[in-house]
């Protein structure tokens, strides 16, 4: 892969970094080793970091910065930017269940426990004036 374009790289390793990011933080694995290995490492520092998706992009975007990046300059930004891309890879992935949730809060039904009460809208909080 030496010989592919600047975009072309950093697509692949875009895509590698959000497969390998949504393996190890939202899937189960093959014969359930990663399930497991979350289990193991349970409430611990680590078991927080394999279960936050954005956490573990910038950890898996690392290696995948040599892939992409030919000078140590290009090195961060890089970095950066393969977890942004996996990041926005798995947004456009989701179900829009968030929207679901502001529509039912708003018709006085009742929230379905999606939303963080700072992602509500602030008229729609409960208690608020």
């Amino acid at each position: 892969m030496s010989d592919a374009s600047l975009p072309t790289r950093f697509a692949l390793a875009a895509v590698a970094t959000w497969r390998v990011t949504h393996l190890l933080a939202s899937e189960d694995g093959p014969g359930d080793a990663v399930v497991r290995l979350r289990a193991q490492l349970g409430t611990r520092r680590a078991g927080g970091l394999i279960d936050c998706f954005q956490c573990l992009s910038i950890w898996v975007a690392a290696p995948m910065t040599l892939v992409v990046s030919r000078e140590s300059a290009d090195a961060l930004p890089t970095w950066l930017a393969l977890s942004g891309a996996a990041c926005l890879l798995e947004r456009l992935g989701r179900e829009p269940v968030v929207l679901e949730a502001v529509k039912a809060e708003k018709q006085g039904g009742e929230p379905h426990g999606l939303l963080w009460p700072e992602a509500s809208p602030v008229g729609a909080r409960r208690g608020a004036g």
